[in-house]
Formats: C-alpha cells, sequence, structure tokens
C-alpha cells in the first residue's frame, strides 16, 4: 500500500493538468454509487408488487427506474469523456518524459539492451501508469457501491448481513493468493516480453540483410524461440489465474447453495418476510460474487500499476539505466579548437585508445586514417561525449569537455557518420529536426551544397517525400547526401566526417569533396576515409595503429617518412 500511494503521488504530477476532468470523473462515480445502490432495492419491490398485484406501487417504481436509467446513461457519457482527456492526457506527459530520459541514458548501457526494452515501458507501461486514475476509480466505484449495497443488508437483516459477511471474507482471501502469486509470475512475462518486442523490431529493420543472408530460418528459429519462451511465460500466469479462478467460483456455488438453504430456514421459521428474502437473494451476486470480483480487479490493477511504474521511473530516476552527465559551463558559441591529453579509454575490458595526445586549431582541416578497429571513430565519439573517457583531459577552447553543458558540446559540434539513420518522415521534416524554424530558402541551400537538391526536385512529392524507416527508398549514396545536407542545417563550427562518402560513387564524390573543400578555413573538419584519395589535401593526416597515435603530418611527408601510411595509399592504387 505505501509503495501504491507514492506512485499515485508521483503519477498524478504528470495529469494534474487536467484534474478537472478527474473531479468531474470523481462526482460522476459517486451519483453511480447512489443510483447502483437505490436501483436493486426498487427492482426487488418491484417483484414484490408483481407477486402481490399492486400494479400501481408496480407502475411507480417503474417510471423512477425509468428516470434513474435516463439519468445513469447521461451520466456515464459525461464520465467517459472526462476519463479519456485525463487518461491520454496524463499517458502522453509520462511517454514524453519518459523519452526525455532514454535520450539521456549512457550509449554503453543502451548497448547492452534491446529495443523492445524501452519500446515496452514507453508504450504498454505508460498505459498502464495512467488507467489507475480512470479504471482503477472505476473498480473502486463498484466496490462503494457494493458496499453501500452490504450496508443495505445489514439493516434488512443481520443473520443475512453475517452470512454476506462471512462469504466475502473467504472468497477475499482466496483472491490475495491468487494476486500474489500471478504478481511473481507476470514479471518474468514482462521481461520476455522486452525481449521478444526487441527481437521483432530486429527482424523488421534487418529485413533487407536477413534476405541477401539467406539467413530467413535462423532468424525464425529465433523468433520462434523467444515465442515459446514467452508463452510459457505467459501460460505459467494464466495457468496461475484460472486455478484460483476455479477454486474461487467453486467456494462461489457452495456459498450461494447454502444461502438458499439459510433462506429457507429463516422463511420456514417466520424470521424474515417473503419480501426480504426476494431482496436477500437478489442482492446475492452484487454482494458475494461481484464485490469480490471488483476488489480482485481492483487489486490487480494496482498490481499492474506498482509493476509498470516501477519499470518507468526506473528510467527517470536514473535507477536501471545510468544518465550522461554533464557541466554547467555553457558557451553559445565555440572557436573550434581542441585537444586530446593523454586520453584512454575502454569499452568493456578491451582498451580502445591507449594514451592520445593531438591538438587541433580552429578551421583547421585533419583527416584520421588506420585499420578498422583502430580507435578512429572512438575518438569522434569522445569528442561528441557520447562515451566518458576513462582518463586525461579533452578540451575545446582550452576548457575541459567535462566543465561545459550538453548544448555547448553538441550544438557546436556535427558528427556524419558512415551509416547515418534518416527517419521515417518527409524529406523536409529530417532536415527541421536540426533547426525547427529552417526557412526553404536554408533548406534549398543546404541540399544544394550536399548535391542532392536536383533529385529531391524530380520526386513528385520533391521535398514531402516520405522516406521510410532508415530511409530506406534512398540509396546509400542519397542517405549520406541527405545527412551531410542536415548537418550544413545545424551548421555547427566543428564538422566530423565519419566514413561520410564511403557510399558514393565516384561522380558524387567529387561534388561533395568540392563542398568539404569550400568549408575549409572556415570550419574545423575532421575526416575518417579509408579512400586515402578524399583526405590528400587535408591540413595535416594522422596515422592511428591500435589505439595511439604513430604518426603526423601531410599527405606528402608522411608518404616518404611513414611505412604505414605507404602502405595504406599504395593497397589503395
Amino acid at each position: 500500500m505505501i509503495e501504491t500511494i507514492k506512485n499515485l503521488k508521483r503519477v498524478y504530477q504528470y495529469g494534474k493538468e487536467y484534474r478537472k476532468n478527474l473531479i468531474i470523473f470523481t462526482i460522476s462515480s459517486i451519483v453511480f454509487i447512489l443510483i447502483n445502490t437505490v436501483v436493486p432495492i426498487i427492482g426487488a419491490n418491484q417483484l414484490v408488487y408483481l407477486s402481490k398485484n399492486i400494479y400501481f406501487e408496480l407502475l411507480k417504481a417503474s417510471i423512477i427506474i425509468l428516470i434513474i436509467e435516463i439519468v445513469a446513461e447521461i451520466n456515464r457519457v459525461i464520465l467517459r469523456r472526462n476519463t479519456q482527456i485525463f487518461f491520454r492526457g496524463t499517458t502522453k506527459n509520462i511517454q514524453l518524459k519518459a523519452a526525455k530520459e532514454i535520450l539521456k541514458i549512457k550509449l554503453e548501457d543502451i548497448d547492452k539492451r534491446t529495443s523492445g526494452t524501452f519500446i515496452q515501458r514507453l508504450g504498454s507501461d505508460a498505459d498502464e501508469m495512467s488507467k489507475v486514475f480512470t479504471r482503477g476509480m472505476q473498480y473502486l466505484t463498484n466496490i462503494l457501491t457494493d458496499i453501500g449495497v452490504f450496508i443495505a443488508v445489514f439493516f434488512i437483516n443481520k443473520i443475512i448481513f453475517l452470512f454476506y459477511l462471512i462469504g466475502s471474507l473467504i472468497l477475499t482471501i482466496i483472491h490475495l493468493y491468487k494476486v500474489k502469486n500471478v504478481n511473481e509470475k507476470d514479471k518474468a512475462y514482462r521481461k520476455q516480453r522486452e525481449k521478444t518486442s526487441g527481437l521483432s523490431s530486429e527482424l523488421v529493420r534487418g529485413i533487407r540483410d536477413i534476405k541477401m543472408l539467406n539467413a530467413k530460418d535462423s532468424f525464425i528459429n529465433e523468433i520462434e524461440k523467444n515465442i515459446d519462451s514467452l508463452t510459457t511465460s505467459q501460460f505459467n500466469m494464466r495457468n496461475c489465474e484460472i486455478n484460483y479462478n476455479c477454486a474461487k467460483g467453486i467456494t462461489a456455488a457452495i456459498i450461494n447453495f447454502l444461502l438458499v438453504i439459510l433462506l429457507i430456514y429463516l422463511l420456514s421459521n417466520s424470521y424474515i418476510t417473503i419480501s426480504i428474502a426476494l431482496i436477500a437473494y437478489n442482492y446475492r451476486t452484487r454482494v458475494l460474487s461481484n464485490l469480490i470480483d471488483h476488489i480482485g480487479n481492483l487489486l490487480t490493477e494496482l498490481k499492474n500499476f506498482n509493476l509498470s511504474s516501477n519499470r518507468v521511473f526506473s528510467i527517470i530516476d536514473n535507477e536501471e539505466f545510468k544518465k550522461e552527465t554533464f557541466g554547467d559551463r555553457h558557451i553559445n558559441e565555440i572557436k573550434g579548437s581542441f585537444e586530446f591529453k593523454d586520453v584512454h579509454f575502454s569499452y568493456e575490458k578491451q582498451e580502445v585508445l591507449k594514451g592520445i595526445n593531438f591538438k587541433i586549431e580552429k578551421n583547421e582541416t585533419v583527416a584520421f586514417v588506420g585499420k578498422s578497429g583502430s580507435g578512429k571513430t572512438t575518438i569522434f565519439a569522445l569528442l561528441c561525449k557520447l562515451y566518458n573517457i576513462n582518463s586525461g583531459n579533452i578540451l575545446i577552447d582550452g576548457i575541459d569537455i567535462k566543465e561545459l553543458d550538453e548544448n555547448s558540446i553538441r550544438d557546436n559540434i556535427t558528427i556524419i557518420s558512415q551509416n547515418p539513420y534518416i527517419f521515417n518522415m518527409s524529406i523536409k521534416d529530417n532536415l527541421k529536426l536540426v533547426k525547427e524554424g529552417l526557412t526553404d530558402e536554408e533548406m534549398i541551400k543546404a541540399c544544394k551544397m550536399a548535391y542532392l537538391h536536383e533529385f529531391i526536385e524530380s520526386l513528385p512529392e520533391k521535398y514531402d517525400t516520405i522516406v521510410g524507416e532508415g530511409g530506406v527508398t534512398l540509396s546509400g549514396g542519397q542517405r549520406q547526401r541527405l545527412a551531410i545536407a542536415r548537418a550544413f542545417v545545424q551548421n555547427t563550427k566543428i564538422i566530423l566526417f565519419d566514413e561520410a562518402t564511403s557510399a558514393l560513387d565516384n561522380k558524387t564524390q567529387k561534388y561533395i569533396q568540392k563542398a568539404i573543400n569550400n568549408m575549409k578555413d572556415k570550419y574545423t573538419i575532421l575526416i575518417i576515409a579509408h579512400r586515402l584519395s578524399t583526405i590528400i589535401n587535408s591540413d595535416r593526416i594522422m596515422v592511428i595503429d591500435d589505439g595511439k597515435i604513430i604518426a603526423s603530418g601531410t599527405h606528402k611527408q608522411l608518404l616518404e617518412e611513414n611505412k604505414n601510411y605507404r602502405d595504406l595509399y599504395e593497397n589503395e592504387y
């Protein structure tokens, strides 16, 4: 209960702007309690009037029920409308908060999880958290209604009330055991559901590679194993519910039978009248069955609510996932110089950088070359603070990167990767992600610089063309040119090209090379390239091997002085 109250308070903070709708919903629920308490009593009297041929009283009771039912339907419309407003608004706020916190999680923690971990928590778990105020209130309303009927029975006959009380307690105990046991199995089910959801997401995103690798059977077998595990987890949970429901159903049937015996005994000994017996029998479902079901439903709802709340708050509260940390020093616009001082970095237990030292001046164009896995891309990731170094210092404009806030770093550095992610939006919206107030003139200029404008103009929807998930409708070269256009829109002082021209044909690569050359002396440009022909005009070229810089100089100097660079160059030609 303490956990539930704590989570309720926290979730309410995301829905308090809709408290007016929650108040209206609560008032409507109270009206339902009154209606559902009164109607069964009038209904029982109808049976008495009918059995005694008192038609005038029967007609009066029927008119009252008609009016009450009309009011109930109007009240139901008001309740449901306000329920939806509160539920959707609260869910949206929780999802937005969770999405913001996911974007703060360290990449090393993201790398260890499947996408299903976050998809489930953003979707179904956020829904469960909001539903407690609507569906939970509905169950609570039903419980209070049934309790009202319970109290009515107390005033009708104390013996029948005591019988109902004992029967209800027995059924409640059975349900409490059910909730406790199902809860443990539900945790295992949700964990497996995250894993299966992540694998399904991989199926869709990697469908082309699966086809080309002819790995359909292997992937389907893997999915089948996960679905089997998910089905087993679900079966264990449902089977537990089924067994307890069976026990509860049999117990309820026995209690109903004993109620009939009790009513026969009370009637035969003139302890009650036929009208009281009818009312008591008419209440049996509400008191013995509905009350326990509603209590059970509320307990189940609270159990789901707590499970979902704990999973979502583990993201928000930095409990399960480590968040990125930044300093509090802000710079609106950096000049563009930076320095690595004895930087060491390991990913898991593998040391990637081993005491890197170099300094790059503003507006300098520097290239990094070396074998795959030598640490080139890691340098870019560390400069953007996507990972934290183990030791050493990274300075931007003479300021340690640890002191700078997030915007000072990422508003001033653009990275164009070998495999840029293009979002399932229009070309225009992909560019507006970088700059919300982007004008058409700025957008066209950036696309022209990336030699993409002519292609876009050939499309039926032009800049409004939807490119599909991951930019699937574009070629590899078109995706990279769109990523380059995004970088031009961002217009930062430091631009990092991580194999950004690798998927381009020779003609387009020359165009992009011209665009990069036009940026020289205006921006600090870092380039990673396997094609040495694309970086021979750089101010400096650094050769990296096994996490260390082993040589630095111009293309001409390195050809003459460094065997590693000369071998790379000769292998290309």
